[in-house]
């Protein structure tokens, strides 16, 4: 380890161990990412300014809960309230990489329609960008984002990031693999 942070965390012991027995308000914490990404509303967003910088990032992506989550280097860093595919115009499932970004992109299948920010997932158009958060799913299968989120988002991905799309079919099927991997593990 760090010398410069076990002498740290050995100060931090030490202070605790000095601290009077007797007994204190508790204070507030202050919630965590994944708590206020939790109680996001239609447009808002959270984002942790004191995150990492470096290390691998992954984006999720839940249908069921119109929320995209940023995990760098396995920790949540970011959260926004999204509104993807319609009914019959679905956002897809799976696991897929950015292949483009464009600041500002205008769509060439919905009458030009600007896409701030655009991150194009599929060959297809589907896309992460900027736009219209109603509070459901809305879009024609693009995953829309508050603009300042996107802008944010835009700056810290590049061409090749992960990202995993669900929904609650494809999360229960997931446990349904979970739970027989042991059970195949003893026939």
């Amino acid at each position: 380890r760090d010398p410069v942070l076990k002498s740290l965390s050995a100060l931090g012991f030490l202070v605790f161990a000095e601290a009077p027995a007797t007994a204190q308000p508790a204070a507030h914490p202050r919630p965590t990412i994944a708590q206020r990404a939790a109680a996001l509303g239609p447009g808002q967003y959270v984002w942790d300014a004191k995150a990492p910088s470096s290390g691998p990032l992954l984006l999720t992506i839940d249908l069921t809960a119109q929320r995209l989550t940023v995990y760098r280097d396995g920790a949540l860093i970011a959260a926004s309230a999204i509104s993807t595919g319609t009914l019959g115009r679905e956002t897809p499932t799976g696991v897929f990489t950015i292949l483009e970004k464009k600041v500002m992109h205008r769509s060439t299948t919905y009458d030009n329609a600007p896409m701030p920010y655009m991150q194009r997932l599929t060959s297809k158009g589907i896309a992460i960008h900027a736009g219209e958060l109603p509070g459901y799913p809305a879009s024609h299968g693009c995953i829309r984002l508050p603009n300042e989120f996107a802008k944010l988002l835009y700056g810290v991905t590049e061409l090749g990031t992960q990202v995993m799309i669900t929904d609650d079919t494809q999360i229960a099927k997931r446990k349904r693999v979970a739970a027989d991997y042991p059970r195949a593990q003893h026939d």
